[in-house]
């Protein structure tokens, strides 16, 4: 199956022979589905040569730190000597001693915990230390087979077999872990410590350790000291992220303001005079450095710069990220919103997020021959220039053309989607119309949403629920059982009931492996 041709968007101002191609695309996608669905039983051959996107499962966040950090070598040292230390490796837990012991830090979100941690990885890579440093994002919905999976290949750097069960993928991981002394970064732990079932999930993650070598470590990041806790790790463990001096703060925010920036020298005095006004508003957030000091970057202007400091809106954090965000242009405003269909730390194609926006209709452009790729083209690259999305190179592959979007940004992609964006990870179970998340969570499905993103398939939710959904434009299908595939009466009742549909991405299998039906 080829891959088809995206859309154009009739808001963009079709003129008839546009149209008359579009409808002539819309008949050949229902008639290459109709291939498709003969398709869909493990063929032994296919002619379809679609890459694995970035949305797919086991895309994680890369150990390797941004290219420049500025004030945490101090804080490197330290956590690097606690790794490094002679201390008592074995811990009781019940009554068995770990191979492992447990380093965590904390600090509200924002305060560079991540990037500490990544800087740490990248010390121990060339160190030697370890005989395996893996990383893992681990966010506040979580399933257990997908940490292990992620586990898995950050150990062996290679895709984690499909096994059909728990207790076999656990089984795997010991094998890996086996004979190694091991470092593992769980990166963005959330705890609520009324939870009982996620503390069990947090108690099963770190269950296959002990096939690892004594000396082994475990390093944890959270915005809760509550979570370290949970993990084992003792109180003089738990390390609070340290507060960047206001010297050291101001030249991380001046590299992001000033970065390439050409000015007349009477006009550089003066905005660093203002840039260290801005600064102090910031309190210290590294984030907030950065967000806002891209936007100021781009409009270097003495004005602007002025009318920037005297608002209340970077007050905080959020305040800062809300302020940037407006500032964007409004279509790259709609292509950053479209991000929050992803879940958290999700790696993201560049190729392939362009494609999605061009086939949704976002490219506005005053020249009517632009092809709408290019259009959206300029808006992933104005994202990536305010850092509403940050470069970083996928850890297994080493692809350089991949980028992820900060936890808090995508809070705020979130809130800014509303309801046209709907996303269901991990599991989940019904209870009447509503479904129901691991640790109780209740979500219902709005029946305006126009993106949705379904993590683990299920066909009577895709015809109960998503087949209802009119005005649906993107169905992405994250993870299909090889021995389950996708039934064509339920792609069939697809493109006949949602008549609004322009994205479908749908995982199949081969003897090649597992290839992405795009349409």
């Amino acid at each position: 199956m080829k891959k088809c041709n995206f859309l154009k968007d009739q808001e963009c101002g079709m003129s008839k022979i546009e149209l008359k191609q579009s409808l002539e695309k819309i008949e050949k996608v229902i008639n290459d589905a109709c291939g498709f669905f003969e398709q869909m039983n493990l063929p032994n051959k296919s002619n379809t040569n679609l890459s694995k996107p970035a949305n797919s499962r086991g895309a994680v966040t890369t150990a390797r730190p941004p290219s420049l950090v500025i004030g945490r070598d101090k804080d490197c040292d330290n956590i690097v000597a606690m790794l490094h230390d002679n201390e008592e490796d074995a811990q009781p837990n019940t009554n068995r001693a770990q191979c492992y012991s447990v380093i965590g830090i904390h600090g509200i979100g924002g305060s560079g915990k991540s990037t500490l941690s990544q800087l740490v990885c990248a010390r121990e890579q060339k160190d030697g230390h370890f005989n395996l440093v893996m990383w893992v994002h681990v966010s506040q919905d979580f399933s257990v087979d997908t940490i292990f999976g992620q586990m898995s290949e950050a150990a062996s750097r290679t895709p984690c077999p499909q096994f059909n069960n728990l207790d076999t993928l656990q089984t795997n991981l010991e094998k890996v872990l086996h004979g190694k002394r091991f470092l593992l970064v769980l990166d963005d732990v959330w705890y609520n410590n009324r939870d009982v079932r996620q503390y069990e999930k947090l108690q099963q993650i770190l269950s296959p350790l002990n096939a690892g070598e004594p000396g082994s470590k475990v390093l944890v990041t959270s915005r809760t000291k509550d979570a370290l806790i949970a993990l084992g790790a003792a109180e003089q463990r738990c390390i609070p992220m340290s507060v960047l001096g206001e010297d050291v703060f101001l030249k991380l925010f001046k590299h992001y303001a000033f970065h390439n920036v050409c000015v007349a020298a009477d006009d550089r005095i003066r905005l660093e005079d203002i840039a260290t006004q801005i600064a102090k508003k910031l309190k210290g957030s590294p984030l907030a450095a950065k967000i806002v000091g891209g936007q100021l970057r781009m409009r270097p202007n003495i004005d602007y710069w002025r009318n920037s400091r005297d608002g209340n809106h970077l007050d905080d954090t959020m305040g800062a990220l809300w302020w940037s965000y407006q500032h964007l242009d409004e279509q790259v405003r709609r292509c950053f919103a479209y991000c929050s269909i992803f879940p958290r730390r999700r790696l993201l194609r560049q190729d392939e997020l362009v494609k999605l926006w061009a086939a949704e209709g976002f490219a506005r452009s005053s020249n009517e021959g632009k092809d709408s790729e290019d259009v959206c083209q300029g808006y992933f690259d104005e994202l990536v220039s305010a850092s509403f999305l940050q470069h970083k190179v996928e850890f297994h592959t080493g692809r350089k053309d991949t980028y992820i979007v900060h936890d808090l940004l995508l809070d705020l992609a979130d809130k800014v989607a509303g309801s046209d964006c709907f996303k269901i990870e991990n599991r989940w179970k019904r209870r009447g119309d509503s479904l129901i998340m691991e640790g109780g969570h209740e979500k219902e499905v709005p029946l305006d949403a126009r993106h949705f993103y379904l993590q683990t398939y299920d066909s009577e939710l895709i015809t109960e629920k998503i087949c209802k959904l009119d005005k649906l434009r993107t169905l992405i299908i994250d993870g299909v059982d090889v021995t389950k595939p996708v039934e064509d009466k339920v792609v069939k009742s697809l493109f006949v009931r949602l008549k609004k549909l322009r994205v479908l991405i749908i995982p199949v299998y081969n003897d090649q492996g597992c290839r992405f039906f795009w349409c």
